[in-house]
């Protein structure tokens, strides 16, 4: 179960936001503040694994919070979830190390699937064993880190990278690039993109599965 703590100034849309958080398989909502210094305080008192923090608070700016909770030596990650569209908001945002950045207003299904890549990324990199520089590659892609990323083809990303990498790995046995694309909710052609770019990179395994005519169907598993 991962705890979240959110923080945002209106009462109303924090409560909006822990009720989407409550429906959400995995995650719950263990408090909320209204201020910078509330926010700082609730983190102390009940050390979320995650802190939904909103920029503009009455107090402080948001990613002042980030700053003192860092210098207290918590290591929750933080998600923005903001009205700034400034370019520069959300470059300062990832400099303080956000694990993504959510502009309001926005509805359940965006911030569900943030928060599911979100439990991806974080079970896989506790799980990860760094033996090689291909493991250090993976797990920077699965933190997010802009590195990582840019070990991707141009026009695939981390996040739908990491959709397809759990599928592969939740199931037992092999998928064909539109099953893969049913289940992650992309295109086919988009599936066999990230399908054969981990068959390229030894993460995955690929078979032919020949039937009575035409070519034979590509079938990928992931490799332990």
């Amino acid at each position: 179960m991962i705890d979240v703590l959110v923080v945002d100034d209106d009462f109303m849309v924090a409560r909006i936001h822990r009720g989407f958080v409550d429906r959400i398989d995995g995650f719950r909502v263990v408090g909320t503040a209204s201020t910078g210094e509330e926010a700082v305080g609730a983190v102390d008192r009940l050390r979320p694994d995650l802190v939904l923090l909103d920029l503009y608070l009455p107090d402080m700016f948001g990613l002042d919070v980030v700053t003192r909770i860092r210098a207290a030596r918590h290591d929750c990650d933080v998600l923005v979830i903001s009205a700034a569209r400034e370019a520069e908001a959300v470059r300062r945002a990832v400099r303080y190390g956000a694990v993504n950045y959510l502009l309001k207003p926005f509805g359940f299904d965006e911030l569900r699937t943030r928060l599911e890549q979100y439990a991806v990324r974080r079970t896989a990199v506790r799980a990860t064993v760094v033996a090689d520089q291909a493991d250090v590659d993976r797990v920077l892609s699965r933190s997010g880190s802009p590195a990582a990323t840019a070990t991707l083809p141009r026009g695939l990303s981390a996040e739908t990278a990491e959709l397809v990498e759990r599928a592969l790995r939740e199931h037992d046995g092999t998928l064909s690039a539109s099953e893969c694309a049913d289940r992650v909710g992309i295109s086919r052609v988009s599936a066999r993109r990230y399908l054969e770019h981990f068959s390229g990179t030894g993460r995955a395994e690929v078979t032919l599965k020949y039937g009575a005519a035409g070519r034979p169907e590509r079938r990928y598993t992931w490799r332990a």
